[in-house]
């Protein structure tokens, strides 16, 4: 009788003492579990640990504990409960999961063992999408393995990088964006997509990986993958990157909607990524562009390419439009400056010194403005030379701008000495002021379009 309430109570006692333990269990695991999925997913639908809560603790916990020790042997059976029958219970299930089916698809042998392990695999990738969301995210994951596992398997394979880039934009990972353009390249070789779509795919990834590479910048690790993938990318284009394959792939495009905004922004784009600047289409293409949506940059870079062109007042025409639409000052100087030099090379001398003037206006102490006003007059001598000295008066207007520039902008006093030094040998001799009572140092105005109070000095 003793012996029987001994076997009872201690029973009991084992009752109690396990429930105990699963009760911890259960509370430890469930906040836990909480916190995380909360931030990762706002909404789970159904019993977290599902119709048997009590097992699911057990096994969640079991699976985890063996999981810590990469006891993965141990710990699948637990897993492959927790997965089957309580799915939302913890997104660690897929992600631990997904290492562990990978750790046996690696040590598996038996070929049609290891077909269904990677099938096992993919299906974990979209429980996970199911029940915690991130498609974007975990279908690139989902890419990345099916690539190293079947990367024959082409066509599911650009799909599934497809939709993950369009999902996740510039959050887009890396390795993403590699293997997702060696997949579009491969259907292009499959004869599944046109050529032109490893361009447009270039130019995609290239504006997401150019995002992280300005976002990172001041993140030496992240900079630097960030830069291979960019590497990667480019090299992986090099072949399919000629001006004449470009210029091919768009041409037509551009005949058939010559008017689409997005495609020519497109070929621009591409093609002075690529350093095709000088091929016919790009010019066509930016002066449709800016004819359709005008703007500082399409004015400015038509303004550039006709002046490559030497079509100087066409050139002239789109650099005063970029001036005026430009709203940083450093980008209007810019602009000015270019301006003023087309006015000078059109030999426009009044209007150059009027744009040169704009830029003092901006920037009162930028050097190169008064250098070219220098040059403007020195360059002046033979239509002022109806003055008393045979247009050598223009020499001081010259030299007092270039003393001017020096004085403002340290960085162009080499030029501005030269210059002096060059132009003041074409000043009056002494002998000239003397039989026109000229006295050294006293004032006088050179007149023509410059007209402008200077100081007389003599040749030395």
């Amino acid at each position: 009788m003793i012996n029987q309430l001994k076997t009872k109570v201690m029973k009991t006692g084992i009752k109690t003492f396990f429930l105990f333990i699963m009760m911890g269990l259960f509370s430890s695991v469930s906040v836990n579990a909480q916190v995380e999925e909360e931030s990762e997913n706002g909404a789970i639908s159904g019993p977290r640990y599902g119709a048997d809560s009590a097992n699911c603790v057990m096994h969640l916990s079991l699976y985890r504990e063996f999981y810590k020790q990469m006891n993965y042997k141990d710990a699948y059976p637990h897993w492959r409960w927790v997965f089957q029958f309580c799915p939302i219970a913890s997104q660690n299930t897929y992600i631990d999961g997904a290492k562990m089916v990978t750790a046996k698809i690696d040590e598996t042998k038996d070929p049609a063992l290891r077909e269904k392990m990677i099938d096992t695999l993919m299906i974990v990738y979209d429980q996970r999408i199911k029940h915690f969301n991130r498609e974007g995210y975990v279908l690139g994951r989902k890419g990345i393995d099916l690539y190293t596992y079947r990367p024959d398997k082409t066509e599911q394979l650009y799909h599934i990088f497809k939709k993950s880039v369009e999902l996740s934009g510039n959050k887009s990972e890396g390795a993403v964006l590699v293997y997702y353009f060696r997949a579009v390249i491969g259907m292009v070789e499959l004869n599944k997509l046109e050529k032109s779509t490893i361009v447009d795919t270039y130019d995609q990834l290239s504006e997401i990986i150019d995002f992280n590479l300005k976002a990172n910048a001041e993140k030496p690790k992240n900079l630097a993958n960030w830069e291979n993938i960019k590497a990667n990318v480019e090299s992986t284009f090099e072949p399919f990157a000629t001006c004449p394959d470009l210029v091919a792939i768009y041409s037509k495009k551009f005949e058939q909607t010559p008017e689409n905004v997005d495609l020519l922004k497109k070929i621009t784009n591409i093609l002075e990524r690529k350093g095709c600047v000088k091929e016919e289409l790009f010019f066509k293409a930016t002066e449709k562009l800016h004819k359709v949506e005008p703007g500082a940059q399409s004015a400015y870079l038509m303004g550039t390419l006709n002046l490559e062109r030497n079509n100087l007042s066409k050139a002239a025409e789109y650099m005063q439009q970029a001036a005026e639409l430009y709203e940083s000052n450093g980008d209007k100087v810019k602009a000015y400056n270019i301006l003023a030099n087309i006015n000078f090379n059109q030999r426009n001398y009044a209007q150059a010194r009027s744009n040169a003037l704009r830029i003092l206006q901006i920037d009162p102490n930028y050097g190169k403005a008064y250098l070219l006003i220098g040059d403007l007059y020195s360059s002046s001598a033979s239509m002022c030379a109806e003055d008393d000295l045979g247009g050598k008066s223009v020499f001081w207007a010259a030299v007092d701008k270039y003393i001017r520039a020096k004085s403002v902008d340290p960085s162009v006093e080499s030029d501005a000495n030269a210059k002096i030094a060059q132009f003041s040998k074409f000043y009056p001799a002494a002998s000239d002021l003397f039989f026109r009572d000229m006295q050294e140092g006293s004032s006088y105005t050179v007149g023509c379009w410059i007209n402008e109070s200077t100081t007389v000095r003599a040749a030395k």
